[in-house]
């Protein structure tokens, strides 16, 4: 639940601090009905009095264009899409002098691409943080300072911590832990769930924060930098993945006798979605048929875009299934494939 309170002060600290004003034109590549493009693309842009440029959906030679042709000067977006802009075959073809700043979140920008964009376009890329629960970013880098791989500074009169997410003890410098924030940004609850809306926030020194459920540390500096999750979510281009919606949804399927969703990574949206499958017995399903009949039941950021069949799924003594281990294996083996 967010009050206009917290759709527009995220509105307008955002205008400050990447310096948006009314003769700014702004690209929106990321859909309206996620946070990022609602009040960073719509209402800032709206409260700047400022132009606004409209993709209906991201298409890399399009957009290229049109950062061209409208004199772009800032373009907030998920870095997937500056790795397929800067992939094309037509990006040489492309001004992009224009643009002034460019930023966003959803995912790590890999050190190669931001490098690239520096070297091309003199472009620091800002990488943010934040969640629909912040209603946007709740950390960023300064345009001026910025560091890769990094969540940024919390932004104006934002206030987060890092706390052992077991006793919610204040961490030290470079302890990871859990980040805890409060400010004018965070969500007032989930509607309908006070259940949820308790567990969701906790009192640390009479302060009362809002628990992000992602692991991380903050250098002496104040810059904080992801390392884990607590929560059991997969992120997809800066699209959230709940694992128990997909599991449910390939169910559905008649050949499935078990089912268990994991998180592997991926060089273009960071991570991807890999289904992990049982077959009833007697039963005959390939990758691509499941694949394919996966993006008819849910979004196709939702689908599973590799298929791990096994003879039985991990579990533990109390019959829990093992997702976590299933998850590190996948990812470790991926790492050693890279070297």
């Amino acid at each position: 639940m967010h009050p206009q309170r917290t759709v527009m002060y995220n509105a307008h600290a955002m205008n400050l601090w990447k310096h948006f004003c009314s003769e700014s034109i702004s690209l929106v590549a990321v859909p309206m009905f996620h946070i990022t493009g609602l009040v960073i693309g719509l209402h800032s842009t709206i409260a700047a009095g400022a132009t606004m440029v409209i993709l209906p959906r991201w298409d890399r030679d399009y957009g290229g264009k049109a950062i061209s042709r409208w004199g772009v000067t800032h373009w907030i977006n998920i870095p997937t899409m500056v790795i397929d802009l800067l992939a094309s075959a037509q990006a040489d073809r492309y001004d992009l002098s224009s643009l002034v700043f460019i930023g966003g979140g959803g995912a790590a920008m890999p050190q190669p691409i931001a490098q690239r964009l520096w070297d091309l376009y003199q472009l620091r890329y800002c990488e943010a943080y934040g969640l629909t629960e912040t209603c946007g970013p709740s950390h960023s880098n300064p345009s001026h300072a910025t560091q890769q791989q990094c969540l940024g500074i919390p932004y104006m009169d934002a206030n987060a911590i890092v706390v052992d997410p077991e006793t919610l003890r204040p961490l030290s410098v470079d302890e990871p832990g859990e980040i805890l924030i409060e400010g004018p940004m965070v969500f007032d609850g989930y509607w309908g769930r006070p259940e949820a809306t308790q567990a969701a926030f906790v009192t640390v020194d009479g302060v009362r924060y809002f628990r992000t459920g992602d692991l991380g540390r903050v250098d002496a500096n104040g810059y904080f930098f992801m390392t884990d999750r607590l929560k059991r979510m997969i992120n997809v281009s800066g699209y959230k993945v709940w694992p128990a919606e997909v599991e449910a949804m390939l169910f559905r399927h008649p050949a499935i006798a078990e089912a268990c969703v994991i998180s592997v990574p991926d060089a273009y949206s960071g991570e991807s979605v890999q289904a992990v499958i049982v077959l009833r017995e007697g039963d005959r399903l390939t990758e691509a048929e499941l694949i394919a009949w996966a993006r008819q039941e849910m979004a196709v950021y939702k689908a599973p875009r590799s298929v791990n069949f096994v003879e039985r799924i991990p579990k533990s003594g109390s019959g829990k299934v093992m997702w976590r281990a299933m998850q590190e294996a996948a990812w470790q083996k991926k790492a050693d494939s890279s070297q």
